[in-house]
């Protein structure tokens, strides 16, 4: 019973401590706190003997916790007027068009793929964060017609894949497009909940009956992850909200964009060894 007690105490400090750090996270970059918790669910379920179903529930996790914390990032940038709702409306049908694809992509994928897909692109990721720029632009303002309709499905699929919100690709595409950096973490915050609401239900639904999930999961949803997670991520988004307006954050970014190269060629060498 004690050491029953230890490992459940373990597990829950784990996951109260990753949902702070990507509550701040998300709120400080609007890069996505997924990027911080899905490698975390996945070393966690995979180290409790879950391995084959590990991934992909913490992608789907990791997509039901970003309803939440985005809706509360959002909202904390609304104080600063820094949201732009025509882009959200116009581009969130596509985004949650997308989200539904790539979930359905992921339940046909196997662990390898999943894992070496979301270790690829956390490369790009980081790689994005440490030599970036936001003084970088390709066009005068944010496409329409079939451009947004091609991009916003692109972005709802990988960020589906990854278990990721919207600002990890949402922020790079708002700012090649002159969005200012402010209103582009503001306003990508805010396509959290077209990602992680279709793609939670969707990620329940093409994970139902399946063999070797963790204990008390929905689909691919697992319970208490989800709830602890989103309870302390919902706190600290409002505080990284409001340091993204104080501090110049490119430091700190970089640093950012060096710990999730680090996890992510992990996850990336993981997925070639377990291949």
């Amino acid at each position: 019973m004690t050491e029953l007690l230890s490992q459940y105490g373990i597990l829950i400090a784990a996951l109260a401590a990753v949902g702070l750090f990507a509550g701040l996270v998300a709120g400080m970059f609007g890069i996505g706190g997924g990027s911080v918790i899905v490698p975390v669910l996945f070393f966690l379920f995979d180290g409790m003997g879950f391995g084959e179903t590990a991934m992909h529930v913490a992608v789907s996790t990791s997509l039901a916790t970003i309803i939440l914390t985005s809706i509360r990032s959002v909202m904390a940038h609304q104080t600063h007027g820094a949201v732009d709702w025509n882009i959200i409306r116009t581009w969130a049908p596509w985004i949650m068009f997308g989200a539904v694809c790539g979930i359905g992509l992921s339940g046909i994928m196997s662990k390898q793929m999943l894992l070496g897909l979301f270790g690829s692109l956390l490369v790009l990721l980081s790689l994005q964060l440490i030599f970036g720029r936001p003084s970088w632009t390709l066009a005068p303002q944010m496409p329409g017609g079939a451009a947004r309709a091609g991009l916003g499905t692109a972005v709802g699929t990988l960020s589906a894949l990854m278990g990721i919100g919207g600002g990890t690709f949402g922020v790079t595409l708002m700012t090649l497009c002159s969005t200012p950096i402010h209103r582009a973490v503001a306003t990508a915050a805010g396509w959290g909940v077209a990602i992680g609401l279709p793609g939670a239900l969707a990620a329940i639904l093409v994970g139902w009956g399946r063999d070797g999930l963790p204990p008390v999961s929905l689909g691919f949803v697992n319970l208490p992850a989800f709830a602890l997670i989103s309870a302390f991520t919902v706190l600290m988004a409002p505080v990284g909200a409001a340091l993204a307006h104080r501090l110049d954050a490119d430091r700190l970014r970089k640093l950012f964009g060096l710990l999730l190269a680090v996890v992510a060629l992990r996850m990336v060498w993981q997925a070639l060894g377990a291949g």
